[in-house]
């Protein structure tokens, strides 16, 4: 790809992550240069703000402590003044009051806490310009402590360095705030950046339409490393280089103004030196940056491996698959590895390059200035001062140069991080046009569905060519129960799927009754990190139902055992270790008790229990004039439907009276 090509393509993609939570707009082509415009106007209103408050601050201390200005700001006052009575100070002050103007006009945008990043970012601004000033004034009192020292002046020399000492005893306090603010307002932004993530994330189903467990879909690979160290690391690195970035052409400008008063030839010297070097980096880190990428998602590969075998532990225990799981892990282990050792060998070799080049830039002050003190052109001072004026453009120049690495990672977290952006936003995007059309229909019209109804319905698993059913049409209202069976693989988890709107249908419509009325039970049921009153009452608050309920549940579904093993429902365990894969479908039974939906859909709930509790169960739900679809193979489930559906497989189905249905040997 074309380097300015791929370079517009980032900083687009910084905009789209970094644009929300500092300006909220609307993701228009004009979008972009508002949020600009509105990064220029802060300089501007900060500048402007920072001359007025050393005017002030000139002026009170005039007034108060006139020998403060004479002893340890010499010659700043007149600089001051002399900024006021020319066309400089009026160009800032228009500039201030169109900044002031700018904000003025965005305020409806930046309410609800979102003037709080800018005011931060304009304090860090303020205090780069202040620290600035302070270096530059430094630069001159290196130069005159040098000249103090080479004629013998004691005097001249204690008092030159007394204000040396004033400006640290005012540089060290803002450096820290400095420190401080920067990060803090890095941790903000990434507490709503996270936020909004994790919302997108866990709307629409975009968590299930990812499907991080399946690597044969590379697009978006390991969503919760997204969510929690790329954000963390886009925040803080976009923080660390926009004040870096300013910082640098502050430092530019400041300090090759007073490397030109010194020598032109030097600072002609050192922007193609710094250019040059710069370029070279560029290229040679661009490969870093894909290794850098490639590493990030090796990594959490590798990670994930592990935590899979921590969450499968006793299952790998009683299969004895410890070498397959050893090669696995190896297996992930070993790309990393590999890609890490490619990696480093680039970071060896632009290391070298930064050595080289700044070890170079050391000595070429003094072959442009020696030659002019040997003609007696320059004082002694202006070598000290020209070195650290000289170092000073040189870093700012060589930003990028000091800081390729963390420029490729920081490259890499914004591609990741925007691209699961834009995934879950794009994922949004289909399910509000799906829900659109669904309400365009004569079933999306209806208020309120009362059955689950299937017109003309093919159902072909996403990623696939496999009809699984074709044309199917079927009812199932508050009286109806129906059974699903059929051979392995022919579909009856899938149909689920589709009942319960995880899978859209290729063809033909679908009215369900709304989501509060339907609730699938799996067969392994899902158990969260929290408390036994938190599993008996998802996806509910738990604060719905009283203890007495919940103990009531426990016992209806055939486990008073819990209720006298756990007497405090607080108690947060490690249930999917703890419980039996029986108990967790009694468990998810209780969940349904209380969740009390009209229509349930069960895809072999009972399968790790005996035939007995079975029934129990079946006759809560028959009890309670549930209706529910079932996918089981026991010939006693019959006894709780009064419909089957048999699929085979191959796109062909029936639907027969539950009464007297023989099932097949394929079941």
């Amino acid at each position: 790809m074309n380097p300015f090509k791929a370079l517009r393509e980032q900083l687009g993609q910084l905009q789209r992550l970094a644009q929300p939570y500092f300006l909220p707009l609307e993701a228009t082509s004009g979008s972009g240069w508002w949020f600009l415009g509105l990064l220029i106007a802060l300089v501007a209103v900060v500048v402007g703000l920072t001359l007025l408050l050393l005017s002030g601050a000139l002026a009170l201390s005039g007034a108060l402590i006139p020998e403060l200005q004479s002893r340890f700001l010499p010659g700043v006052p007149q600089q001051v003044e002399a900024i006021w009575k020319s066309p400089v100070g009026a160009v800032i002050m228009v500039l201030f009051a169109a900044g002031l103007a700018t904000f003025g006009a965005f305020r409806g945008r930046l309410r609800q806490g979102r003037w709080v990043p800018w005011v931060l970012l304009g304090a860090i601004i303020l205090l780069i310009l202040v620290i600035n000033g302070i270096n530059v004034g430094i630069s001159f009192i290196a130069r005159n402590i040098d000249n103090a020292l080479v004629a013998y002046k004691q005097d001249e020399f204690w008092k030159i360095v007394a204000i040396y000492a004033f400006c640290l005893v005012l540089a060290l306090p803002i450096r820290a705030i400095q420190s401080y603010l920067v990060p803090k307002l890095g941790l903000l932004w990434r507490q709503w950046l996270t936020g909004r993530l994790i919302n997108s994330y866990l709307s629409d189903r975009a968590y299930y339409v990812l499907n991080p467990n399946d690597e044969t879909q590379e697009e978006i690979d390991n969503p919760d490393q997204r969510i929690s160290q790329d954000t963390d690391s886009f925040t803080q690195q976009s923080l660390g280089f926009t004040v870096g970035v300013f910082e640098a052409l502050l430092t530019f400008f400041s300090f090759i103004i007073v490397l030109w008063t010194i020598s032109d030839k030097l600072a002609l010297v050192l922007l193609a030196y710094s250019l040059g070097g710069t370029a070279l980096i560029v290229i040679a880190g661009r490969r870093l940056v894909f290794l850098r990428n490639m590493q990030l998602k090796l990594e959490a590969n590798f990670r994930y491996g592990l935590v899979h075998i921590r969450d499968n532990a006793e299952a790998i225990a009683f299969y004895q698959g410890e070498q397959v799981e050893l090669d696995e892990a190896e297996r992930r282990l070993g790309g990393a590895i590999r890609n890490f050792d490619r990696l480093i060998i680039w970071e060896a070799m632009i290391n070298v390059i930064q050595r080289s080049y700044d070890y170079f830039s050391r000595f070429l002050p003094w072959l442009v200035i020696a030659p002019l003190y040997f003609a007696k052109a320059v004082d002694f001072g202006v070598f000290g001062q020209a070195g650290i004026a000289f170092s000073q453009v040189f870093f700012s120049v060589s930003f990028i140069v000091n800081n390729i690495e963390a420029l490729a990672q920081f490259s890499a977290s914004i591609s990741r991080l925007e691209g699961f952006q834009s995934k879950v936003n794009a994922i949004s995007g289909e399910a509000a046009q799906r829900q659109l059309t669904v309400e365009a229909t004569p079933a999306g019209l209806a208020s309120k569905a009362e059955a689950i109804v299937v017109r003309d319905v093919d159902l072909i698993p996403p990623r696939s060519q496999r009809t699984l059913i074709r044309d199917l049409n079927l009812t199932v209202d508050n009286q109806q129960r129906l059974l699903v069976v059929g051979p392995s693989g022919c579909g009856k988890t899938s149909f689920l799927r589709l009942l319960s709107g995880l899978w859209p249908a290729t063809t033909g419509t679908i009215q369900r009754p709304p989501t509060s009325e339907l609730l699938f039970i799996p067969q392994k049921p899902y158990m969260l990190l929290g408390s036994l009153r938190e599993q008996l009452c998802y996806p509910q608050p738990p604060e719905r139902f009283t203890d007495s309920q919940l103990r009531h549940a426990l016992e209806e579904v055939c486990l008073p055992e819990l209720v006298s093993r756990y007497p405090d429902l607080s108690i947060k365990e490690d249930w999917p270790r703890l419980l039996s894969l029986g108990e967790q479908q009694r468990l998810a039974f209780a969940r349904l008790l209380l969740n009390a939906p009209r229509f349930v859909v069960l895809d072999e709930a009972t399968s790790a229990l005996d035939v007995a509790t079975e029934k129990k169960l079946y006759t809560l739900l028959v009890a309670r004039d549930l209706a529910f679809v079932s996918v089981g193979h026991r010939p006693t489930l019959t006894d709780y439907h009064n419909t089957v559906l048999e699929l085979d497989g191959s796109g062909g189905w029936r639907l027969v009276p539950a009464a007297g249905y023989t099932f097949s040997g394929a079941d």
